[in-house]
């Protein structure tokens, strides 16, 4: 009786050969050309990351309230007369959404977004008296605010409902 516990078997393709002709070499593919595609490739999409991600933070510094002036040092238009009182902030970082509204991306746990019951996915369609259509009109909308003030949002969740929402905007420090 064999015990090929004690004599085991090589593995496949590592014994000896039994046919005659050319060795057999299961990866042989061309190589050549693949390293430079892959880094052309690698660096294309990582420049689309990186330019699709400033676009999600240039909106959301500007509605989180960290969105200053264009310029150090520049006056607001003649148009524009600014308090210099505490600014509003919802806590939240919306993008513009394909039909009017502003789609939130991200909600900042200790907020007032949060407290209010907003939730990633869900499209804010009114602030206080504000129609919301773009996230430039919320960010407006909520630099309008006063801090401390209840306001009324209106809110199409992601399962498709709607909601209205009581929301009190905090102070950006």
């Amino acid at each position: 009786m064999e015990h090929t516990a004690l004599r085991p078997r090589p593995l496949p393709g590592r014994g000896p050969r039994t046919g005659g002709g050319p060795a057999h070499h299961p990866h042989t593919a061309s190589r050549r050309g693949r390293r430079p595609r892959t880094l052309l490739l690698g660096a294309c999409a990582g420049t689309l990351l990186v330019l699709s991600g400033v676009g999600i933070g240039a909106v959301g510094a500007t509605v989180l309230g960290g969105g200053r002036d264009s310029a150090p040092g520049s006056s607001p238009a003649a148009g524009s007369a600014r308090e210099s009182g505490p600014q509003a902030t919802l806590g939240v970082e919306a993008v513009d959404y394909g039909s009017p509204g502003a789609l939130v991306v991200g909600v900042h746990t200790p907020g007032p977004g949060y407290r209010a019951g907003l939730a990633r996915g869900d499209v804010l369609l009114r602030f206080g008296g504000a129609r919301v259509d773009t996230a430039a009109g919320l960010a407006r909308a909520v630099a309008r605010a006063r801090p401390g003030s209840e306001v009324l949002l209106t809110v199409r969740h992601s399962g498709g409902g709607f909601q209205q929402l009581t929301v009190v905007p905090g102070v950006v420090t």
